[in-house]
């Protein structure tokens, strides 16, 4: 290993890449594929806001499986377990709560992101997400509770806006964009979820019904995606000792929802 990364190698490197003053940046990051940081995640926060500028916006997702009982994490947790020890589970979930509800399993920087100083939360219940920036207030607003990642989600806000995505040491099997394609590709297959919400001032499960997300598939579309993509749609370099890559998310999108349309089978 070398040298621990500083701000500045980190701010010029991604600089290098293509990220620009006035981006708005949706990030994912493997912080431990980045390799030892001077500061940790709060100096590569600090790299990324001077790279996008005072005028630019870091969004990054700031998801909770964990006040859930139809997530992959929730049954992870209850393997094994009897009715009785899985409904104590159950019982110890907190409600959502988008001012202090953690979100540690979607890595330091995106929790450096939630925490700071100034920065908005939008308010889904399973699948919200943090931004820092101008346009932070503009990108979270309206995330309707029954809609993770469609047009009601900062995913439409992001394609909007024309926003990048920066894979740090992360693969396409985390583009959360690609997600935005299911809902867009012709009959997506619906199904439940339940979480556990605040209802003027009471905890309760809350039961809705939306597209069912699968990644299972985000990695091989991720590749097809880049061998199909323009000059500019996706630029990679390392960065510490981690791979990167810097994609148009308008094109990821737009490339997902044929790709699904054409690779899983409808739904009837």
């Amino acid at each position: 290993m070398g040298d621990p990364l500083d701000g500045d190698r980190l701010t010029a490197a991604l600089s290098a890449l293509g990220v620009r003053p006035g981006d708005v940046l949706l990030v994912h990051a493997s912080l431990r594929a980045v390799g030892p940081v001077d500061g940790g995640p709060a100096t590569v926060l600090t790299a990324l806001r001077r790279a996008v500028g005072q005028a630019g916006t870091v969004v990054v997702p700031s998801f909770t499986p964990e006040n859930s009982d139809t997530s992959p994490h929730y049954r992870a947790r209850v393997r094994g377990l009897d009715a009785e020890a899985r409904e104590a589970v159950r019982a110890s979930m907190a409600p959502f709560d988008p001012a202090t509800t953690p979100a540690p399993s979607v890595g330091a920087l995106a929790e450096a992101v939630r925490t700071a100083a100034g920065a908005g939360r939008s308010a889904h219940p399973q699948t919200s997400f943090a931004a820092l920036g101008p346009a932070a207030g503009k990108l979270l607003a309206g995330h309707r509770p029954d809609c993770h990642l469609g047009e009601d989600s900062p995913l439409a806000r992001l394609y909007e806006a024309d926003a990048r995505i920066l894979l740090l040491g992360t693969g396409y099997d985390t583009c959360t964009a690609f997600h935005l394609g299911e809902y867009r590709r012709p009959g997506p297959p619906l199904r439940t979820y339940r979480c556990v919400v605040t209802l003027r001032g009471v905890r309760q499960w809350w039961e809705y019904e939306d597209v069912a997300l699968d990644d299972g598939d985000f990695a091989v579309l991720g590749t097809a995606f880049e061998e199909a993509a323009g000059p500019d749609d996706v630029r990679t370099a390392l960065l510490g000792s981690a791979p990167c890559r810097l994609l148009r998310l308008r094109a990821a999108v737009d490339f997902a929802t044929g790709w699904l349309a054409e690779h899983r089978p409808p739904h009837h």
